[in-house]
């Protein structure tokens, strides 16, 4: 066989290029796509799926949870709604600290919201669960207070820098142009800075909701009483039980994602009405 010689190189080197980028990016998706083909008929074969379908798709399990879910559900959300309504006003609070002008308020603002930023919000839960009442001979009569409270202190220490970051980002022609109208600071912040701020902030603020949904998850460490009972909790308490396999876990994501899909949707919306294009 005749060796390639360098006459021979420059042509066969041409061969190769010929092949476009688009060729290229196609053949790879092809790749792709038989590599998961092959996956999926591995995982068809080798799968047990009647003990699949018994482990996490109990039918039983699910006659006895489903009835359980709306209020779980329920409660789930109303605890969610509090903490984010105490998070917002708090927030609102500590961004106008961490603005002001006077550096005792800013200090305060600031030394709150790296705490509560650096700590664990299991930790919180579980503060206002035993430790605040236990050191303060405080009692909850409400779940959903203590629950907002423990919560709600966290989420401010994130929606704070949020709103903060919004209040900035207000054109300064605008807060100017008010202030040549006559307004004073106060009016100024009230009808015109913070208003533009909440638009601008809408996005990322929904997203908190999103994350509250699933931060309630950690009130499963209080001791609540059935009717109480989140989704996380109703779902650890169904999974103590024999015989239902990892059914209840299957069953409380689904309904977490039929509660967190929908905020999320309205996040991708905010997103391309108000031109919102990264996290604040």
């Amino acid at each position: 066989m005749a060796a390639t010689t360098s006459a021979d190189r420059p042509a066969a080197l041409a061969g190769r290029s010929r092949m476009s980028p688009r060729r290229r990016a196609e053949l790879s998706r092809r790749a792709q796509y038989a590599v998961l083909l092959v996956l999926v008929v591995l995982a068809a074969v080798t799968v047990d799926w009647a003990r699949l379908g018994e482990s996490f798709f109990n039918i039983d399990t699910v006659r006895a949870l489903a009835p359980r879910l709306p209020g779980a559900a329920l409660n789930t959300v109303v605890y969610t709604a509090a903490s984010f309504a105490l998070g917002l006003a708090l927030g609102l609070v500590l961004a106008l600290m961490k603005l002001s002008p006077v550096r005792v308020w800013r200090v305060l603002a600031t030394g709150y919201i790296e705490f509560f930023r650096g700590i664990p919000a299991l930790l919180v839960v579980l503060a206002f669960g035993y430790a605040v009442p236990a050191a303060f001979q405080v009692r909850f009569d409400s779940v959903v207070l203590q629950i907002a409270l423990a919560l709600g202190m966290v989420s401010g220490a994130y929606i704070a820098e949020t709103l903060r970051a919004g209040m900035e980002a207000v054109p300064k022609g605008q807060i100017e142009a008010a202030r040549s109208l006559g307004m004073s600071s106060t009016r100024t912040l009230v009808h015109v800075t913070i208003p533009q701020a909440f638009r601008i902030v809408l996005p990322p603020l929904t997203n908190e909701a999103v994350l509250l949904v699933k931060d309630t998850s950690l009130v499963f460490a209080l001791g609540l009483a059935v009717s109480d009972f989140e989704l996380t909790k109703l779902g650890r308490d169904a999974l103590s039980r024999a015989g239902g396999g990892l059914t209840p876990i299957v069953l409380i994501g689904l309904v977490y994602l039929l509660i967190t899909i929908p905020l999320s949707s309205v996040t991708r919306w905010l997103e391309r009405t108000t031109g919102y294009k990264g996290h604040v």
